[in-house]
Protein backbone atom coordinates (compact mmCIF):
# COMPACT_ATOMS: atom_id res chain seq x y z
CA UNK A 1 0.00 0.00 0.00
CA UNK A 2 1.32 3.42 -0.95
CA UNK A 3 2.20 5.92 1.75
CA UNK A 4 0.16 9.10 1.77
CA UNK A 5 0.41 12.26 3.89
CA UNK A 6 -2.00 11.91 6.76
CA UNK A 7 -3.11 15.50 6.32
CA UNK A 8 -3.50 15.46 2.55
CA UNK A 9 -7.19 16.34 2.77
CA UNK A 10 -7.12 18.73 5.69
CA UNK A 11 -4.06 20.92 6.24
CA UNK A 12 -4.30 23.04 3.11
CA UNK A 13 -7.38 25.02 2.29
CA UNK A 14 -8.94 24.59 -1.12
CA UNK A 15 -7.88 28.09 -2.14
CA UNK A 16 -4.23 27.50 -1.32
CA UNK A 17 -4.32 24.17 -3.10
CA UNK A 18 -5.76 25.77 -6.22
CA UNK A 19 -3.15 28.55 -6.14
CA UNK A 20 -0.35 26.00 -5.85
CA UNK A 21 -1.88 23.90 -8.59
CA UNK A 22 -2.19 26.91 -10.89
CA UNK A 23 1.42 27.96 -10.35
CA UNK A 24 2.70 24.41 -10.67
CA UNK A 25 0.84 23.66 -13.89
CA UNK A 26 1.61 27.07 -15.41
CA UNK A 27 5.33 26.56 -14.84
CA UNK A 28 5.19 22.97 -16.03
CA UNK A 29 3.26 23.80 -19.20
CA UNK A 30 5.68 26.67 -19.90
CA UNK A 31 8.64 24.30 -19.65
CA UNK A 32 6.75 21.85 -21.84
CA UNK A 33 6.23 24.56 -24.49
CA UNK A 34 9.89 25.55 -24.65
CA UNK A 35 10.92 21.88 -24.61
CA UNK A 36 8.58 20.93 -27.44
CA UNK A 37 9.91 23.81 -29.51
CA UNK A 38 13.30 22.11 -29.47
CA UNK A 39 11.73 19.18 -31.31
CA UNK A 40 10.16 21.58 -33.79
CA UNK A 41 13.49 23.26 -34.49
CA UNK A 42 15.10 19.86 -35.06
CA UNK A 43 12.34 18.95 -37.53
CA UNK A 44 12.83 22.20 -39.44
CA UNK A 45 16.58 21.57 -39.41
CA UNK A 46 16.20 18.16 -41.01
CA UNK A 47 13.75 19.45 -43.61
CA UNK A 48 15.73 22.55 -44.60
CA UNK A 49 19.32 21.30 -44.34
CA UNK A 50 19.77 19.66 -47.79
CA UNK A 51 18.56 22.70 -49.71
CA UNK A 52 20.49 25.11 -47.49
CA UNK A 53 23.80 23.29 -47.92
CA UNK A 54 23.37 23.29 -51.70
CA UNK A 55 22.62 27.00 -51.68
CA UNK A 56 25.64 27.76 -49.51
CA UNK A 57 27.95 25.81 -51.80
CA UNK A 58 26.53 27.57 -54.85
CA UNK A 59 26.98 31.02 -53.28
CA UNK A 60 30.70 30.55 -52.73
CA UNK A 61 31.24 28.79 -56.06
CA UNK A 62 29.49 31.51 -58.04
CA UNK A 63 31.19 34.31 -56.17
CA UNK A 64 34.74 33.24 -56.90
CA UNK A 65 33.80 32.35 -60.44
CA UNK A 66 32.33 35.79 -61.20
CA UNK A 67 34.24 38.23 -58.98
CA UNK A 68 37.94 38.99 -59.18
CA UNK A 69 40.04 40.29 -56.29
CA UNK A 70 39.56 43.86 -57.50
CA UNK A 71 35.80 43.44 -56.91
CA UNK A 72 36.11 42.24 -53.33
CA UNK A 73 34.62 44.59 -50.71
CA UNK A 74 36.59 46.62 -48.22
CA UNK A 75 36.24 45.14 -44.73
CA UNK A 76 36.69 46.67 -41.30
CA UNK A 77 37.41 44.29 -38.42
CA UNK A 78 36.43 45.63 -35.01
CA UNK A 79 38.02 44.18 -31.87
CA UNK A 80 36.23 45.50 -28.76
CA UNK A 81 38.33 44.74 -25.68
CA UNK A 82 38.35 45.56 -21.99
CA UNK A 83 41.12 44.32 -19.69
CA UNK A 84 42.15 41.31 -21.77
CA UNK A 85 45.86 41.06 -20.96
CA UNK A 86 45.99 37.27 -21.45
CA UNK A 87 44.40 37.05 -24.90
CA UNK A 88 44.63 40.42 -26.65
CA UNK A 89 47.91 39.65 -28.44
CA UNK A 90 46.53 36.32 -29.68
CA UNK A 91 43.41 38.07 -30.98
CA UNK A 92 45.24 40.79 -32.93
CA UNK A 93 47.72 38.36 -34.44
CA UNK A 94 44.99 35.97 -35.59
CA UNK A 95 43.11 38.75 -37.38
CA UNK A 96 46.32 39.93 -39.02
CA UNK A 97 46.72 36.46 -40.50
CA UNK A 98 43.54 36.78 -42.57
CA UNK A 99 44.06 35.65 -46.15
CA UNK A 100 42.67 38.87 -47.59
CA UNK A 101 44.22 41.77 -49.53
CA UNK A 102 45.75 44.19 -47.02
CA UNK A 103 44.63 47.20 -49.00
CA UNK A 104 41.03 46.06 -48.47
CA UNK A 105 41.38 45.27 -44.76
CA UNK A 106 41.11 47.73 -41.89
CA UNK A 107 41.46 46.68 -38.24
CA UNK A 108 40.08 48.71 -35.36
CA UNK A 109 41.21 47.91 -31.82
CA UNK A 110 38.48 49.41 -29.63
CA UNK A 111 40.10 49.40 -26.22
CA UNK A 112 38.36 50.46 -23.02
CA UNK A 113 40.99 48.83 -20.81
CA UNK A 114 42.07 50.27 -17.48
CA UNK A 115 45.05 47.97 -16.89
CA UNK A 116 48.22 46.97 -18.77
CA UNK A 117 46.10 45.52 -21.59
CA UNK A 118 46.26 48.94 -23.20
CA UNK A 119 50.05 48.85 -23.37
CA UNK A 120 50.09 45.30 -24.75
CA UNK A 121 47.49 46.10 -27.41
CA UNK A 122 49.20 49.32 -28.44
CA UNK A 123 52.56 47.56 -28.77
CA UNK A 124 51.16 44.70 -30.87
CA UNK A 125 49.26 47.18 -33.04
CA UNK A 126 52.50 49.10 -33.63
CA UNK A 127 54.26 45.93 -34.73
CA UNK A 128 51.52 45.13 -37.20
CA UNK A 129 51.48 48.68 -38.56
CA UNK A 130 55.20 48.31 -39.25
CA UNK A 131 54.35 45.18 -41.24
CA UNK A 132 51.96 47.14 -43.44
CA UNK A 133 48.58 46.58 -41.80
CA UNK A 134 45.96 49.31 -41.61
CA UNK A 135 45.29 49.33 -37.87
CA UNK A 136 43.59 51.97 -35.74
CA UNK A 137 44.09 51.81 -31.99
CA UNK A 138 41.23 53.66 -30.28
CA UNK A 139 41.37 53.95 -26.51
CA UNK A 140 38.47 55.45 -24.57
CA UNK A 141 38.92 56.99 -21.14
CA UNK A 142 35.38 55.99 -20.19
CA UNK A 143 33.09 53.02 -20.79
CA UNK A 144 30.02 54.95 -21.87
CA UNK A 145 27.71 52.44 -23.50
CA UNK A 146 30.18 49.63 -22.72
CA UNK A 147 30.71 47.37 -25.76
CA UNK A 148 27.90 49.01 -27.73
CA UNK A 149 29.47 52.41 -27.11
CA UNK A 150 32.87 51.24 -28.31
CA UNK A 151 31.43 49.67 -31.47
CA UNK A 152 29.39 52.78 -32.17
CA UNK A 153 32.39 55.07 -31.86
CA UNK A 154 34.50 52.85 -34.08
CA UNK A 155 31.81 52.66 -36.72
CA UNK A 156 31.93 56.43 -37.18
CA UNK A 157 35.37 56.19 -38.79
CA UNK A 158 35.17 52.67 -40.23
CA UNK A 159 36.14 52.61 -43.91
CA UNK A 160 34.77 49.16 -44.74
CA UNK A 161 31.38 48.48 -46.29
CA UNK A 162 31.39 45.25 -44.28
CA UNK A 163 32.20 45.16 -40.56
CA UNK A 164 33.44 42.01 -38.84
CA UNK A 165 33.43 41.79 -35.04
CA UNK A 166 35.47 39.52 -32.76
CA UNK A 167 35.55 39.37 -28.97
CA UNK A 168 38.88 38.87 -27.26
CA UNK A 169 38.44 35.14 -26.61
CA UNK A 170 38.08 34.25 -30.31
CA UNK A 171 40.77 33.02 -32.69
CA UNK A 172 39.37 33.14 -36.25
CA UNK A 173 40.99 31.08 -38.98
CA UNK A 174 42.88 32.83 -41.83
CA UNK A 175 40.20 31.95 -44.40
CA UNK A 176 37.39 33.55 -42.39
CA UNK A 177 36.72 36.44 -44.77
CA UNK A 178 37.05 34.40 -47.94
CA UNK A 179 34.44 32.00 -46.57
CA UNK A 180 31.95 34.69 -45.55
CA UNK A 181 32.04 37.67 -47.91
CA UNK A 182 30.39 35.81 -50.83
CA UNK A 183 27.04 35.90 -49.00
CA UNK A 184 26.87 39.68 -49.25
CA UNK A 185 26.35 39.63 -53.00
CA UNK A 186 22.68 39.50 -52.02
CA UNK A 187 21.89 43.16 -51.23
CA UNK A 188 19.20 42.12 -48.72
CA UNK A 189 21.67 40.29 -46.48
CA UNK A 190 22.53 42.50 -43.53
CA UNK A 191 24.53 40.13 -41.33
CA UNK A 192 26.20 36.74 -41.45
CA UNK A 193 26.87 34.77 -38.26
CA UNK A 194 29.35 31.89 -38.16
CA UNK A 195 29.43 28.92 -35.80
CA UNK A 196 31.38 29.10 -32.56
CA UNK A 197 34.01 26.44 -31.95
CA UNK A 198 35.88 25.62 -28.75
CA UNK A 199 39.59 25.96 -28.04
CA UNK A 200 39.46 24.37 -24.60
CA UNK A 201 36.38 22.13 -24.49
CA UNK A 202 38.35 19.26 -22.95
CA UNK A 203 39.77 21.37 -20.11
CA UNK A 204 37.22 20.21 -17.52
CA UNK A 205 33.75 18.76 -17.10
CA UNK A 206 32.47 22.31 -16.86
CA UNK A 207 33.91 23.32 -20.24
CA UNK A 208 32.68 20.05 -21.75
CA UNK A 209 29.15 20.81 -20.61
CA UNK A 210 29.28 24.41 -21.86
CA UNK A 211 30.64 23.32 -25.23
CA UNK A 212 27.78 20.88 -25.70
CA UNK A 213 25.29 23.63 -24.86
CA UNK A 214 26.92 26.00 -27.37
CA UNK A 215 26.85 23.27 -30.00
CA UNK A 216 23.12 22.85 -29.48
CA UNK A 217 22.53 26.55 -30.07
CA UNK A 218 24.83 26.94 -33.08
CA UNK A 219 24.67 23.47 -34.53
CA UNK A 220 20.88 23.19 -34.54
CA UNK A 221 18.96 26.23 -33.30
CA UNK A 222 20.71 29.00 -35.24
CA UNK A 223 20.80 26.94 -38.42
CA UNK A 224 17.15 25.96 -38.10
CA UNK A 225 16.02 29.54 -37.51
CA UNK A 226 18.08 30.92 -40.39
CA UNK A 227 17.07 28.25 -42.89
CA UNK A 228 13.38 28.40 -41.93
CA UNK A 229 12.98 32.16 -42.28
CA UNK A 230 12.59 32.76 -38.53
CA UNK A 231 14.16 35.69 -36.71
CA UNK A 232 17.70 34.88 -35.60
CA UNK A 233 20.45 36.91 -34.00
CA UNK A 234 24.04 38.03 -34.20
CA UNK A 235 25.83 36.50 -31.23
CA UNK A 236 28.07 39.47 -30.56
CA UNK A 237 31.17 38.05 -32.21
CA UNK A 238 32.40 35.89 -35.10
CA UNK A 239 30.06 37.56 -37.55
CA UNK A 240 29.98 40.25 -40.23
CA UNK A 241 27.55 43.13 -40.66
CA UNK A 242 26.84 45.32 -43.63
CA UNK A 243 27.63 48.82 -42.37
CA UNK A 244 24.51 50.31 -43.93
CA UNK A 245 22.39 47.71 -42.13
CA UNK A 246 23.69 48.82 -38.74
CA UNK A 247 23.01 52.45 -39.59
CA UNK A 248 19.57 51.77 -41.05
CA UNK A 249 18.52 49.79 -37.97
CA UNK A 250 19.40 52.65 -35.64
CA UNK A 251 23.00 51.82 -34.81
CA UNK A 252 24.45 50.22 -31.71
CA UNK A 253 22.35 51.02 -28.64
CA UNK A 254 23.29 50.43 -25.01
CA UNK A 255 19.85 50.25 -23.37
CA UNK A 256 20.07 46.46 -23.12
CA UNK A 257 22.89 44.16 -22.01
CA UNK A 258 22.64 42.25 -25.29
CA UNK A 259 23.27 44.96 -27.86
CA UNK A 260 23.88 42.27 -30.47
CA UNK A 261 20.46 40.64 -30.01
CA UNK A 262 18.74 44.03 -29.93
CA UNK A 263 20.36 45.23 -33.16
CA UNK A 264 19.55 41.91 -34.83
CA UNK A 265 15.83 42.28 -34.15
CA UNK A 266 15.74 45.95 -35.11
CA UNK A 267 17.46 45.11 -38.39
CA UNK A 268 15.04 42.28 -39.18
CA UNK A 269 12.08 44.49 -38.33
CA UNK A 270 13.49 46.88 -40.93
CA UNK A 271 13.36 44.10 -43.50
CA UNK A 272 17.01 43.04 -43.52
CA UNK A 273 17.86 39.33 -43.74
CA UNK A 274 20.30 37.74 -41.33
CA UNK A 275 22.04 34.53 -42.24
CA UNK A 276 23.96 31.77 -40.50
CA UNK A 277 26.65 29.57 -42.03
CA UNK A 278 27.25 26.29 -40.24
CA UNK A 279 30.44 25.15 -41.97
CA UNK A 280 32.51 28.21 -41.05
CA UNK A 281 33.78 27.68 -37.51
CA UNK A 282 35.42 30.32 -35.34
CA UNK A 283 37.12 28.83 -32.25
CA UNK A 284 36.78 30.52 -28.88
CA UNK A 285 37.83 30.07 -25.28
CA UNK A 286 35.03 28.65 -23.10
CA UNK A 287 34.83 30.12 -19.55
CA UNK A 288 36.79 27.87 -17.21
CA UNK A 289 35.23 28.98 -13.91
CA UNK A 290 31.61 28.63 -12.89
CA UNK A 291 31.45 32.19 -11.58
CA UNK A 292 32.58 33.54 -14.96
CA UNK A 293 29.97 31.36 -16.64
CA UNK A 294 27.27 32.60 -14.24
CA UNK A 295 28.24 36.20 -14.97
CA UNK A 296 28.00 35.53 -18.71
CA UNK A 297 24.64 33.81 -18.32
CA UNK A 298 23.31 36.63 -16.15
CA UNK A 299 24.16 39.16 -18.85
CA UNK A 300 22.60 37.07 -21.61
CA UNK A 301 19.45 36.29 -19.60
CA UNK A 302 18.84 39.87 -18.52
CA UNK A 303 19.66 41.27 -21.95
CA UNK A 304 17.33 38.83 -23.70
CA UNK A 305 14.35 39.86 -21.59
CA UNK A 306 15.27 43.53 -22.02
CA UNK A 307 15.34 42.99 -25.77
CA UNK A 308 12.00 41.19 -25.64
CA UNK A 309 10.41 44.10 -23.77
CA UNK A 310 11.89 46.55 -26.27
CA UNK A 311 11.02 44.79 -29.54
CA UNK A 312 8.20 42.26 -29.17
CA UNK A 313 5.49 44.92 -29.19
CA UNK A 314 6.57 46.25 -32.57
CA UNK A 315 7.04 42.71 -33.88
CA UNK A 316 3.52 41.58 -32.99
CA UNK A 317 1.66 44.81 -33.71
CA UNK A 318 3.44 46.44 -36.66
CA UNK A 319 5.29 43.62 -38.41
CA UNK A 320 3.59 41.76 -41.25
CA UNK A 321 5.52 38.50 -40.78
CA UNK A 322 3.61 35.25 -40.29
CA UNK A 323 2.18 34.12 -36.96
CA UNK A 324 4.66 31.23 -36.83
CA UNK A 325 7.57 33.65 -37.20
CA UNK A 326 6.14 35.81 -34.41
CA UNK A 327 5.68 32.85 -32.09
CA UNK A 328 9.19 31.65 -32.78
CA UNK A 329 10.55 35.13 -32.09
CA UNK A 330 8.67 35.21 -28.77
CA UNK A 331 10.08 31.83 -27.74
CA UNK A 332 13.53 32.92 -28.89
CA UNK A 333 13.64 36.17 -26.93
CA UNK A 334 11.99 34.78 -23.79
CA UNK A 335 13.88 31.50 -23.68
CA UNK A 336 15.51 32.37 -20.36
CA UNK A 337 12.07 32.31 -18.76
CA UNK A 338 12.63 28.56 -18.40
CA UNK A 339 14.75 29.30 -15.33
CA UNK A 340 12.07 31.09 -13.26
CA UNK A 341 9.69 28.33 -14.34
CA UNK A 342 12.13 25.73 -13.02
CA UNK A 343 12.23 27.46 -9.65
CA UNK A 344 8.43 27.64 -9.49
CA UNK A 345 8.20 23.91 -10.17
CA UNK A 346 10.74 23.17 -7.44
CA UNK A 347 9.18 25.50 -4.88
CA UNK A 348 5.64 24.21 -5.41
CA UNK A 349 6.60 20.53 -5.58
CA UNK A 350 6.34 19.87 -1.83
CA UNK A 351 3.03 21.76 -1.40
CA UNK A 352 1.63 19.85 -4.37
CA UNK A 353 2.55 16.60 -2.65
CA UNK A 354 0.08 17.54 0.09
CA UNK A 355 -2.73 18.33 -2.32
CA UNK A 356 -5.56 16.05 -3.29
CA UNK A 357 -4.53 15.77 -6.95
CA UNK A 358 -1.45 13.69 -6.25
CA UNK A 359 -3.46 11.15 -4.29
CA UNK A 360 -6.90 10.99 -5.86
CA UNK A 361 -6.06 9.06 -9.02
CA UNK A 362 -3.01 8.03 -11.03
CA UNK A 363 -4.04 10.36 -13.86
CA UNK A 364 -2.56 13.56 -12.41
CA UNK A 365 0.90 12.16 -11.54
CA UNK A 366 1.00 10.49 -14.95
CA UNK A 367 0.19 13.78 -16.70
CA UNK A 368 2.87 15.58 -14.67
CA UNK A 369 5.39 12.85 -15.50
CA UNK A 370 4.59 13.12 -19.21
CA UNK A 371 4.97 16.91 -19.24
CA UNK A 372 8.22 16.64 -17.31
CA UNK A 373 9.60 14.07 -19.74
CA UNK A 374 8.76 16.06 -22.84
CA UNK A 375 10.03 19.33 -21.32
CA UNK A 376 13.29 17.76 -20.16
CA UNK A 377 13.98 15.55 -23.15
CA UNK A 378 13.45 18.32 -25.73
CA UNK A 379 16.64 20.30 -24.98
CA UNK A 380 18.59 17.13 -24.15
CA UNK A 381 17.65 15.58 -27.47
CA UNK A 382 18.68 18.74 -29.30
CA UNK A 383 22.08 18.73 -27.58
CA UNK A 384 22.64 15.08 -28.48
CA UNK A 385 21.47 15.74 -32.03
CA UNK A 386 24.00 18.57 -32.34
CA UNK A 387 26.81 16.21 -31.32
CA UNK A 388 25.74 13.70 -33.94
CA UNK A 389 25.69 16.20 -36.79
CA UNK A 390 28.89 18.01 -35.80
CA UNK A 391 31.30 15.30 -34.63
CA UNK A 392 32.26 11.86 -35.87
CA UNK A 393 33.03 10.74 -32.31
CA UNK A 394 29.64 11.94 -31.05
CA UNK A 395 28.95 8.71 -29.17
CA UNK A 396 31.90 9.33 -26.88
CA UNK A 397 30.50 12.76 -26.04
CA UNK A 398 27.13 11.55 -24.78
CA UNK A 399 28.54 10.91 -21.30
CA UNK A 400 28.85 14.65 -20.70
CA UNK A 401 25.12 15.30 -21.11
CA UNK A 402 24.30 14.75 -17.39
CA UNK A 403 26.75 17.50 -16.48
CA UNK A 404 25.08 19.85 -18.95
CA UNK A 405 21.68 19.00 -17.45
CA UNK A 406 23.01 19.73 -13.95
CA UNK A 407 24.52 22.98 -15.18
CA UNK A 408 21.28 24.00 -16.89
CA UNK A 409 19.16 23.44 -13.79
CA UNK A 410 21.72 24.65 -11.26
CA UNK A 411 22.09 27.99 -13.03
CA UNK A 412 18.37 28.68 -12.56
CA UNK A 413 18.80 30.86 -9.44
CA UNK A 414 21.40 33.05 -11.12
CA UNK A 415 19.34 33.48 -14.29
CA UNK A 416 16.06 34.03 -12.45
CA UNK A 417 17.69 36.97 -10.70
CA UNK A 418 18.69 38.33 -14.12
CA UNK A 419 15.17 37.89 -15.52
CA UNK A 420 13.61 39.67 -12.53
CA UNK A 421 16.09 42.54 -12.85
CA UNK A 422 15.04 42.94 -16.48
CA UNK A 423 11.33 42.90 -15.69
CA UNK A 424 11.65 45.43 -12.87
CA UNK A 425 14.17 47.67 -14.70
CA UNK A 426 16.88 47.17 -12.10
CA UNK A 427 20.10 48.63 -13.46
CA UNK A 428 23.37 46.71 -13.55
CA UNK A 429 26.65 47.20 -15.32
CA UNK A 430 28.09 45.30 -18.26
CA UNK A 431 30.30 42.66 -16.63
CA UNK A 432 32.46 41.06 -19.27
CA UNK A 433 33.44 37.41 -19.07
CA UNK A 434 37.10 37.04 -17.98
CA UNK A 435 39.45 35.17 -20.31
CA UNK A 436 42.70 33.56 -19.25
CA UNK A 437 44.21 32.21 -22.45
CA UNK A 438 43.36 28.64 -21.47
CA UNK A 439 43.91 26.10 -24.26
CA UNK A 440 44.69 22.73 -22.65
CA UNK A 441 44.34 20.90 -19.36
CA UNK A 442 47.82 21.84 -18.19
CA UNK A 443 47.00 25.56 -18.35
CA UNK A 444 45.80 27.25 -15.20
CA UNK A 445 43.71 30.28 -14.34
CA UNK A 446 44.66 30.35 -10.68
CA UNK A 447 46.47 33.45 -9.42
CA UNK A 448 45.53 35.30 -12.60
CA UNK A 449 43.62 38.57 -12.62
CA UNK A 450 39.94 39.13 -13.39
CA UNK A 451 38.54 36.30 -11.26
CA UNK A 452 34.92 36.74 -10.21
CA UNK A 453 34.36 36.09 -6.48
CA UNK A 454 31.66 34.07 -4.79
CA UNK A 455 28.40 35.94 -4.24
CA UNK A 456 25.20 35.57 -2.25
CA UNK A 457 23.43 33.72 -5.07
CA UNK A 458 25.37 30.61 -4.08
CA UNK A 459 23.64 30.60 -0.69
CA UNK A 460 20.27 30.37 -2.42
CA UNK A 461 21.60 27.59 -4.65
CA UNK A 462 22.58 25.62 -1.55
CA UNK A 463 19.21 26.06 0.17
CA UNK A 464 17.33 25.16 -3.00
CA UNK A 465 19.49 22.06 -3.24
CA UNK A 466 18.46 21.15 0.32
CA UNK A 467 14.80 21.94 -0.47
CA UNK A 468 14.88 19.82 -3.64
CA UNK A 469 16.51 16.98 -1.74
CA UNK A 470 13.82 17.16 0.94
CA UNK A 471 11.16 17.05 -1.77
CA UNK A 472 12.87 14.06 -3.38
CA UNK A 473 12.93 12.15 -0.10
CA UNK A 474 9.28 12.96 0.59
CA UNK A 475 8.13 11.92 -2.88
CA UNK A 476 9.97 8.63 -2.49
CA UNK A 477 8.55 8.10 1.00
CA UNK A 478 5.01 8.63 -0.25
CA UNK A 479 5.69 6.32 -3.22
CA UNK A 480 5.32 9.04 -5.84
CA UNK A 481 8.07 7.67 -8.04
CA UNK A 482 7.05 9.27 -11.33
CA UNK A 483 8.13 12.79 -10.36
CA UNK A 484 11.14 11.78 -8.23
CA UNK A 485 13.71 11.55 -11.08
CA UNK A 486 13.15 15.18 -12.01
CA UNK A 487 13.63 16.33 -8.43
CA UNK A 488 16.87 14.35 -8.47
CA UNK A 489 18.00 16.39 -11.49
CA UNK A 490 17.18 19.66 -9.71
CA UNK A 491 18.89 18.52 -6.51
CA UNK A 492 22.03 17.48 -8.40
CA UNK A 493 22.04 20.71 -10.40
CA UNK A 494 21.78 23.10 -7.46
CA UNK A 495 24.44 21.26 -5.45
CA UNK A 496 26.72 20.95 -8.50
CA UNK A 497 26.67 24.68 -9.24
CA UNK A 498 26.97 25.56 -5.54
CA UNK A 499 29.96 23.25 -5.13
CA UNK A 500 31.75 24.68 -8.18
CA UNK A 501 30.95 28.25 -7.09
CA UNK A 502 32.62 27.70 -3.74
CA UNK A 503 35.48 25.74 -5.25
CA UNK A 504 36.24 28.34 -7.89
CA UNK A 505 35.69 31.18 -5.46
CA UNK A 506 38.19 29.88 -2.94
CA UNK A 507 39.72 26.65 -4.26
CA UNK A 508 43.00 25.99 -6.03
CA UNK A 509 42.23 23.02 -8.25
CA UNK A 510 40.45 22.40 -11.50
CA UNK A 511 36.99 20.86 -11.66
Amino acid sequence: QQHQPATADGTMTDNIQYVCLTIYLFALVSLFTYGMNCYLLMIFYRLKRPKALKQHAAIKRNYYRNFSVTDWPRVTIQLPIFNERYVVERLIQSVCQFDYPRELLEIQILDDSTDDTAGIARAVAGQMIDRGFDIQYIHRDNRIGFKAGALKEGLETAKGELVGIFDADFVPFPNFLKETIPYFTDPDIGMLQTRWGHINSDYSLLTRAQSMGIDGHFGVEQASRAWSGFFMNFNGTAGIWRKTTIEDAGGWQADTLTEDLDLSYRAQLKGWKLRFVTDVVCPAEVPVTINAFKSQQHRWAKGSIQTAKKNLGQLFIKSDVSLLVKVQAFLHLTHYMVHPMMLLVVLTSIPMLYSQWFHGTIAFPTMVFTLFCLATCGPSTMYLFSQKILYKDWKSRIKFLPFLMCLGTGIAVNNTKAVLEAFFNIKSGFVRTPKYGIKKQGDTWHSKRYSIPLNAISILEFFLGVYSLAGLVMFLFFSKYLVSPFLLIYTSGFFYVFFLSVKHGYGKTQS
